[in-house]
């Protein structure tokens, strides 16, 4: 696979929030945080506007929709093509646990939107929960995958025009699950900070690592099958396949993209909860992959 190291630095592009996709080339006076943590992450200012919509039977089977503040009102079957948009589907990470559910990726969904990409945040069953766990987070996230492409009816969305992307945990299951996907190909797949060699992750110290034999039912020496579908490196994933990873992630060694054998870029300085954060760098890295993407 091609292998790009990308050096970003701190006034790296991050296009301010208005009613179009931005340029890649918009000037801009922010000032950008590096590696930041996640309370940093959660203090971030944003209400829920999104629109909450099952795609399954279970309490936790479901999606919040965000579109930008102009397409709110406007859901119809009746939609002129002219106004419609890309769409993100996003699969937020926290170590496969229960503890974290979607609303930390809240502020990475609304500044999506603010920028004319709708996006689709999935929440799932992790473990913790009746079902959760492998290898029903996958199938939950698959089966919320298909409803984006199938029933997700009614509202401005160019259905020709969707990504698939997730953040660290998220990402492992985002990258399984697009590589599974048999509908519209996806325009970009994504994986921010994913988690792509379990075996080698679980083999680490940090909590979110030791997380994954609760993930998967018991360590690599037991389930040495279970750990190797679900990792991404080595399964036959689809070609416009991106990791997005971060020079400083602490909690998801670097290594997890440069020796996966996945093409990948490197935000030089960036940590793990960088890629939610409107006003970083890595953030600005995403949206212009989806920028370039959706233009094609």
């Amino acid at each position: 696979m091609i292998k790009r190291l990308i050096l970003l630095k701190a006034a790296l592009l991050l296009t301010a929030c208005s009613t179009a996709l931005p340029t890649a080339n918009t000037p801009q006076n922010i000032s950008q945080p590096v590696n930041v943590s996640y309370s940093s992450l959660a203090a971030q200012a944003h209400s829920d506007s999104s629109m909450q919509i099952a795609y399954g039977p279970g309490p936790l089977q479901f999606g919040r929709l965000y579109l930008p503040a102009r397409h709110a009102d406007h859901i119809t079957d009746q939609i002129d093509a002219k106004t419609m948009l890309p769409l993100l589907i996003f699969v937020h990470g926290g170590c496969w646990l229960n503890t974290y559910d979607l609303t930390h990726a809240t502020a990475f969904a609304q500044a999506m939107a603010a920028q004319g990409i709708a996006v689709w945040s999935v929440e799932y069953r992790r473990v913790g929960d009746e079902g959760g766990g492998w290898p029903g987070s996958l199938q939950d996230v698959k089966q919320a995958v298909s409803f984006a492409f199938n029933n997700l009816n009614g509202y401005p969305l160019d259905k020709n025009r969707v990504a698939i992307a997730g953040h660290s945990a998220g990402g492992q299951l985002a990258l399984l699950a697009a590589a599974n996907t048999k509908q519209v190909p996806a325009k970009a797949v994504l994986g921010l900070a994913a988690i792509t060699d379990l075996t080698l992750y679980s083999a680490g110290s940090n909590g979110c690592q030791r997380a994954t034999a609760g993930f998967i039912g018991g360590d690599a020496t037991q389930f040495p099958g279970r750990y190797k579908l679900a990792s991404p490196q080595g399964q036959p994933l689809v070609a416009n396949t991106l990791l997005l990873h971060g020079s400083s992630d602490t909690i998801v060694p670097l290594s997890q993209a440069t020796q996966s054998g996945i093409a990948y870029k490197v935000v030089e300085g960036a940590g793990h909860f960088d890629w939610l954060h409107p006003h970083t760098a890595a953030f600005a890295t995403v949206l212009q992959q989806l920028q370039e993407q959706f233009a094609k």
